[in-house]
């Protein structure tokens, strides 16, 4: 809720001047165009590139997106983002292990950052993405837990994890949809425990991962 106006503005009567309106009328929201080929992008779910020298996300178009596909883009700026999912059911990162990971919420997620040659640990929270500091050789033994550790993507797939209900879910993500979780959760986080909202958010954030995962079948992925 905005604050009562006071001062000469709050007596002044009738509607503001023209030349104000630009400055004090709601703002459109500002058109996503893709950021290789500056066309519009009209839906919301589209693709995204890894930028590495800036260490951001960058929006595509489907053209571009798959131009980059087809050129195996791995070694380029921009790296595109898969859409697989996977899911280890028998992965062996318990609860033990988990608070070796000395992560203070119940979410975290791993990519293999090709610039430091090495895992970076996140996990969300009220100011955003946050870099867990502990030693990364204290991931390793953790993350040597799941196949899928040895199956990321450099710099464009994540290892999420989640411990809840006294168990680890643990899935092969693309790195765009973690960022989304640090958004949702940075806008629905309230308290100390983040709040129902934000709890509600994260049930159906993993549903979704979990309908989209896909699970070994005969020891395949």
């Amino acid at each position: 809720m905005s604050a009562p106006q006071t001062g000469p503005e709050r007596l002044r009567p009738g509607p503001r001047p023209r030349g104000l309106r630009r400055f004090t009328a709601p703002r459109p929201p500002r058109e996503e165009r893709c950021e290789l080929c500056s066309a519009p992008l009209a839906d919301a779910r589209h693709r995204h590139l890894v930028d590495t020298e800036q260490r951001a996300l960058a929006c595509a178009c489907d053209p571009c997106a798959q131009l980059l596909d087809r050129s195996g883009g791995t070694r380029g700026r921009f790296r595109t983002v898969p859409g697989r999912y996977l899911r280890d059911p028998g992965h062996r990162i318990d609860e033990q292990a988990w608070e070796r990971l000395g992560i203070p919420v119940g979410v975290a997620f791993f990519f293999r950052n090709s610039a430091l040659g090495r895992l970076v640990a996140l996990y969300p929270s009220p100011a955003g993405a946050t870099e867990s500091e502990l030693d990364p050789r204290c991931w390793q033994s953790v993350l040597a837990g799941t196949e899928l550790a040895g199956l990321l993507a450099p710099d464009v797939e994540a290892l999420l994890l989640r411990r809840h209900a006294g168990r680890v879910e643990c899935c092969l993500v693309p790195i765009d949809i973690c960022y989304e979780l640090v958004g949702r959760m940075r806008l629905r986080w309230q308290g100390f425990d983040g709040g129902a909202e934000a709890r509600a958010d994260l049930e159906a954030f993993f549903a979704h991962v979990r309908e989209r995962a896909r699970e070994p079948r005969g020891g395949r992925w």
